[in-house]
């Protein structure tokens, strides 16, 4: 393979060219990549390099290191319905619940007091029933800088956590449908689905994310999934498994909820792609919120709706105030402009990259 490196981060260059290959099927499943010091005498790059990339692919889900047969290709973008019919077995699934640092008090301080000196009259303007048109904006960029998303501030919505989108996308998508949700899960997913009086199918998880046959037969047409860390169980999805959460929601007018919670944290030097960056279809609304980057007490989430919702959300919810203070708003807007958002992040990422090497020497 014919490798194009420029200059920039190498080594994520490489990644997404190999990537791309294997999801092609130019490394067919159960081949072997090239060695690290032919490839990185083919490429022009050093072999750390290609060690960096390869080491991306492991953590993703895409190869496998092996001892003395080098890196093995373990995705399938058939994976799973193939399979559906197979007993999965009993799941070993693991129950964890991660801790990080909290975010500085003295940043956060200080931003508070930047914000009640240069916006002044501009906090006591309601905000646009979506979020204030700044904080979207920021949103956006970083999205597009951190998470491989590039979507429009319009496609943003703002609310007061979790549980409060959750109502909405039942509201936008409609009561007379099935949810699909992770079994495990996070316990409020289900609650907020019992309060709506809607139905829902909890699905078991496996090692590998939600187990296929169950998926395969569910009867539902929304499929609410967290495939960075589900929590309370620990597990991440495959990169064979998310694309079978996008296969699956192909067929019909089928969605996928991506509650991408905790991903920030992943101590690969790139985070897991997404399910919305990945899928060819307008059909997944990405979730997130800044309960774990910053502090649960903000009471602040955002979603990313399909560009075909846009319009209907206007028209069923658009009515709906913004349940975030402008003020809070403006605070957010301010730490993701400055960097110290992500300087935040990349502190806690180190911190636990260290941590996980210390545990493995």
């Amino acid at each position: 393979m014919k490798y194009r490196i420029d200059k920039g981060k190498r080594y994520l260059q490489l990644y997404q060219q190999i990537r791309d290959d294997i999801i092609a099927g130019n490394y067919p499943y159960h081949t072997k990549l090239p060695s690290k010091r032919s490839l990185a005498e083919e490429t022009g790059v050093s072999t750390i390099t290609v060690e960096h990339a390869y080491a991306l692919l492991c953590d993703e889900g895409y190869v496998e290191a092996r001892e003395r047969s080098g890196f093995i290709v373990i995705f399938r973008k058939t994976d799973g319905f193939a399979a559906a019919a197979e007993s999965p077995g009993k799941s070993t699934v693991r129950h964890s619940e991660a801790s990080y640092p909290d975010f500085p008090v003295s940043v956060l301080s200080k931003t508070m007091r930047k914000v009640l000196n240069e916006r002044r009259d501009a906090l006591l303007e309601k905000a646009p029933n979506c979020g204030c048109t700044e904080l979207r904006e920021a949103i956006c960029r970083y999205l597009a800088r951190n998470r491989g998303i590039g979507v429009g501030a319009e496609q943003i919505v703002i609310g007061a956590g979790s549980e409060y989108l959750y109502g909405l996308i039942v509201e936008l998508l409609g009561r007379n449908l099935v949810y699909a949700i992770e079994a495990p899960s996070y316990k409020k997913i289900e609650q907020v689905y019992r309060a709506a009086e809607i139905r829902y199918d909890p699905l078991p998880l496996t090692n590998a994310g939600i187990d296929s046959k169950a998926l395969g037969e569910t009867k539902a047409t929304v499929l609410h999934t967290t495939p960075y860390r589900s929590y309370p169980s620990g597990v991440s999805a495959t990169a064979s498994k998310r694309y079978e959460y996008i296969r699956w929601a192909e067929t019909g007018r089928r969605y996928i909820i991506e509650d991408d919670f905790e991903s920030e944290f992943s101590v690969s030097t790139k985070p897991v792609e997404t399910l919305f960056a990945s899928s060819p279809q307008d059909n997944v609304i990405y979730l997130n919120t800044f309960s774990k980057t910053i502090s649960s007490s903000l009471r602040v989430g955002y979603m990313v709706l399909p560009v075909h919702l846009v319009e209907e959300f206007e028209k069923k919810l658009g009515f709906y105030s913004c349940t975030v203070p402008t003020f809070i708003q403006y605070v957010l807007t301010e730490l993701l402009d400055n960097g110290d958002f992500e300087r935040h992040i990349n502190r806690v990422r180190r911190k636990k990259r260290k941590e996980l090497s210390q545990e493995l020497t």
